[in-house]
């Protein structure tokens, strides 16, 4: 199923913010490399694939990872919607991910490949979310994936 495209204009609030103001994600697991689009809802990414990635092999990486692009896409959209409703010193708790579906349809991401990855949630409730994404590679769908998400609330 197509993920649809966030709103382009809500770009303009990711003036000024960085991948670790959307992220809980630093050094190497930080796999995502430029956000395209994001909304409350929506976000866009890209990734460049590299040799340093979990799961790489000799001449790509196993599209196993595809799961965690996916799921960090997923978390530039639930940052940006945190920044947007509560600022930008609000808490950055990570989310917890469950695999409710994957599909992979290649065999080895190529080292230096240009990931784009596409996320929306599908299903938004208080700390609980469902998220849809497809994962391309030079126009072609390479995978998709259905997370549930789940934050845990301080106390």
């Amino acid at each position: 199923m197509p993920v649809s495209k966030p709103d382009q204009s809500s770009t303009d609030i990711l003036a000024g913010l960085t991948l670790e103001d959307l992220l809980p994600h630093r050094g190497p697991m930080l796999l995502v490399d430029t956000v395209l689009a994001v909304d409350s809802a929506h976000a866009v990414t890209s990734s460049r694939v590299k040799k340093s990635w979990p799961l790489a092999v000799d001449g790509g990486v196993q599209p196993l990872v595809l799961v965690e692009l996916a799921a960090q896409t997923a978390g530039v959209c639930n940052g940006w919607d945190r920044i947007h409703t509560q600022g930008l010193d609000s808490d950055q708790m990570g989310w917890l991910v469950a695999i409710k579906k994957a599909e992979f349809l290649i065999d080895l991401l190529p080292f230096g490949g240009e990931i784009i990855a596409a996320a929306e949630n599908t299903y938004n409730f208080e700390n609980l979310r469902e998220i849809a994404c497809e994962l391309r590679l030079n126009d072609a769908v390479i995978g998709r994936a259905t997370l549930q998400l789940f934050q845990a609330r301080k106390q």
